[in-house]
């Protein structure tokens, strides 16, 4: 696999022109992250009217509403919807109810606990002035000491550079809807979320899949200040259910897809348990720690990239952790129930 990610991630010195832009947030059960959400999207490099925030409240059962109201009162950019009951798609009725009362051509999704960097909007509307139809970021975890967080932070990295590498090859497979855009004409082209729906999430990797259908135009934002950090799990159990939920929505991927991901974790996982075929032949020792070796090296070169700093130690046992964590949540997806909340 490529991994020839250097090359993207530089200053960009091509000005493009200032778009539009309308950046939807369904948020439920998001009283405690309100202040912060708030206060992050009005420090945003962007002129304020050249963008405005449409947030869904999705039928939350806190304080969420109330305090979306209170804290947007004096923003003119800004404005607050209340999902219908009836909607039983949840956060991609959410979406989809921003999308249409949005009044700019481009849309940007994040999530009401994430924190976009401030130049996160000069940076997608650069891609968008070149005519990108589909634009998705880099969007890392903050990292503490925790192990479930290392853990999440260490998949999340090894995820994006598999992503972004297969993304630069022309075959664009999978987006995190906490840094995600798209034209308004080529999101109300591909039927919106309606093409979306064999699982109960995945509405970001999926409507990727309709536009990678339709031939759109589709490309990454990778200029620094465009990121978009968010924390991880706090527990194993909900770390667990999250990854067993995005396995889930993988089997959907198109076929071609599915046999490069497939045929690429076959690959690593040979390599990883090739000390037990050592008693076939001797000669299978080496697999295991050259895949060692140039997984750290892979990881070392691109971990600050993505916003991400591992030691040597941690890179080594992590990497293990990672390819069984595959396994499990295979498993998991394939032969078990995934609960949704």
């Amino acid at each position: 696999m490529i991994y020839n990610l250097g090359r993207v991630f530089k200053d960009s010195k091509k000005v493009g022109n200032v778009v539009n832009i309308s950046i939807i947030i369904s948020a439920k059960n998001e009283s405690k992250n309100i202040n912060g959400l708030i206060e992050n999207l009005t420090n945003l490099e962007y002129s304020p009217q050249s963008f405005e925030v449409i947030i869904v409240d999705d039928n939350s059962a806190d304080d969420t509403f109330n305090l979306l109201m209170e804290q947007t009162k004096y923003l003119n950019n800004f404005s607050v919807l209340s999902l219908k009951p009836s909607a039983k798609s949840g956060k991609r009725d959410a979406l989809s109810q921003g999308i249409s009362n949005s009044k700019y051509p481009y849309i940007l999704i994040t999530d009401a606990d994430c924190y976009p960097q401030k130049s996160w909007l000069v940076a997608y509307s650069r891609k968008f002035s070149e005519e990108y139809e589909m634009l998705f970021g880099v969007a890392p975890f903050y990292q503490n000491k925790s192990l479930v967080n290392r853990i999440s932070c260490f998949e999340n990295l090894r995820s994006s550079i598999l992503s972004f590498s297969i993304a630069l090859l022309g075959w664009p497979y999978s987006a995190a809807a906490r840094n995600f855009g798209f034209s308004k004409k080529a999101f109300n082209a591909l039927g919106g979320y309606s093409k979306t729906k064999d699982t109960l999430g995945g509405d970001d990797d999926l409507l990727l899949r309709e536009a990678v259908k339709r031939k759109l135009k589709i490309g990454i934002v990778t200029d620094p200040g465009s990121f978009v950090h968010s924390k991880s799990k706090k527990t194993f159990s909900e770390y667990f259910l999250q990854k067993a939920r995005h396995t889930q929505t993988s089997f959907h991927y198109l076929k071609k897809h599915q046999l490069i991901l497939g045929s690429w974790h076959l690959l690593n996982l040979v390599f990883l348990f090739s000390p037990i075929l050592m008693l076939l032949n001797p000669l299978y020792g080496i697999l295991f720690p050259a895949k060692l070796l140039l997984d750290l090296s892979i990881v070392k070169l691109y971990q600050k990239k993505f916003s991400y700093n591992f030691s040597t130690m941690e890179i080594t046992y992590l990497q293990i952790v990672y390819e069984i964590i595959l396994i499990i949540n295979f498993f998991r997806a394939r032969f078990t129930e995934v609960k949704w909340k």
